[in-house]
């Protein structure tokens, strides 16, 4: 048996294993499209920030496995509060919602005493809980849009402040000092000559990327939307200018179509940590429960409840709890 087979045996065991355990514990694993590609096949939900934000209020198993980053875990408790959340491993942080803190936002607050604070959805639940509404890099505009303030605080995601800033220009934004590590990677000569190579291929961006990137887009939009753009799309390559794992479902779902990554750097370590071995941990050791204090989920919530309010849809009255 060789090396591959090994691999492809130690995977199908533990893919059966955690079928097993999720099927005993009742349990939702639920995916962002930025984790490695065998923990997007065990997902039964995978998505955007915003797609697992609406996933996390209607599921109804009685356990979460959150295959993301802390925030997200910390989000999927506080939209549900009376179950077991778990994240398979802890140290899964973010550095962009590292960006901000509660103290700082607060000093802010002072200066705009008028201005409401707008809080990416990449942040922790101390910083939601300070806010007036969350946004997620999909529903960023809409919210802003929806806001009768004409001045914002927008945190902590300056790129994708500006991008919004660009969308809304009948509105003041003011820009935190936050940034993805991941994507302002992403550099303008990356992007060019990925398109001098491939001159047929349309370059889909993320909003978090620089503007000097985002001048350079076809279009620009969330994990999410990428998938919806792709599909309706008439062109047969295209330029991705997020998180490598993002090439996975692409090429899953669109096998006749090809993806390029205009530069190797565009990996998120903290998603990476995340391993099937990790996730049958997680659900065979109950490890790691995620939860927020009452007081601190409440003020949260209710950041996270206008957010969805703006949404198409409105599943606040399925939101249980506080």
């Amino acid at each position: 048996m060789n090396i591959h087979d090994k691999e492809k045996k130690y995977i199908e065991t533990l893919n059966k294993k955690i079928a097993k355990l999720k099927k005993e514990r009742n349990a939702v694993i639920i995916v962002h499209n930025y984790q490695r590609d065998e923990i997007q096949d065990i997902a039964d939900i995978s998505g955007d920030s915003l797609a697992l934000s609406k996933a996390a209020v209607r599921t109804d198993a009685d356990v979460i496995v959150f295959c993301g980053v802390y925030f997200m875990a910390e989000t999927a408790a506080i939209l549900n509060p009376n179950k077991t959340v778990l994240l398979p491993v802890f140290e899964a942080g973010c550095p962009l919602a590292d960006m901000v803190n509660t103290e700082k936002l607060l000093e802010k607050r002072k200066e705009y005493p008028d201005v409401a604070v707008v809080c990416y959805v990449n942040s922790s639940a101390t910083v939601k809980a300070q806010s007036d509404i969350c946004c997620t890099s999909s529903n960023a505009v809409k919210v802003v849009k929806a806001l009768s303030n004409k001045r914002v605080i927008f945190i902590p995601d300056k790129n994708l402040g500006r991008y919004v800033q660009s969308q809304v220009p009948d509105k003041e934004i003011i820009l935190w000092e936050g940034f993805c590590p991941t994507h302002i990677r992403l550099q303008e000569q990356d992007v060019l000559k990925t398109k001098q190579d491939h001159p047929e291929a349309e370059f889909i961006a993320h909003p978090e990327c620089q503007p000097q990137v985002l001048n350079l887009a076809d279009h620009i939009c969330s994990t999410g939307g990428m998938f919806t753009y792709v599909k309706n799309s008439s062109a047969n390559e295209f330029i991705i200018g997020t998180e490598n794992g993002m090439l996975y479902k692409l090429r899953k779902e669109n096998p006749d179509k090809k993806f390029y990554l205009p530069t190797q750097h565009l990996v998120c370590p903290s998603m990476k940590l995340t391993t099937l071995g990790w996730v049958a941990h997680a659900l065979e050791a109950n490890e790691h429960i995620i939860s927020v204090q009452p007081e601190i989920a409440q003020k949260a919530l209710k950041s996270i409840k206008r957010m969805l309010e703006v949404s198409e849809e409105n599943p606040v009255a399925a939101i249980a709890g506080y």
